[in-house]
């Protein structure tokens, strides 16, 4: 089990400065560009914050997960790919948990944290833009 974890740890910290080390920007940057139109979206139609409402509205979560997976689908499958393809080049084999931490990692949570403050910011800009003459 200890040997299990370490490798774990050894070829999720090996990604850093080995192939497609282009992904750590590539991707965590495009799904913050979803979750910025999202927000702007969420702002135009009077929702709350993206993540707010995740912790505080159980009844709407799973539409809300939902929602953002669909949104950032594309990024996801891209993600999978990516690590699919360093996983076989480079580690020789498959490593599932590794693959869904990878994309987890790189893509879902950037989205989750950028798309509250992207609402809020887009809310604010649409009530300035509302007051000036």
């Amino acid at each position: 089990m200890d040997d299990l974890i370490t490798r774990f740890w050894t070829d999720l910290l090996g990604r850093v400065g080995g192939p497609l080390t282009f992904r750590f920007i590539f991707q965590p940057a495009f799904a913050v560009l979803c979750a910025v139109h999202d927000g702007v979206a969420d702002a135009r139609a009077g929702r709350p914050p993206y993540a707010w409402s995740l912790v505080t509205h159980s009844d709407t979560r799973r539409t809300l997960l939902h929602e953002a997976c669909r949104s950032v689908a594309r990024l996801l499958v891209l993600g999978v790919v990516m690590d699919l393809l360093y996983q076989i080049v480079v580690l020789g084999g498959l490593r599932p948990l590794q693959l869904v931490t990878v994309v987890l990692l790189l893509v879902f949570i950037p989205y989750l944290i950028a798309r509250g403050p992207a609402t809020r910011l887009a809310r604010t800009w649409f009530a300035r833009r509302a007051h000036t003459p």
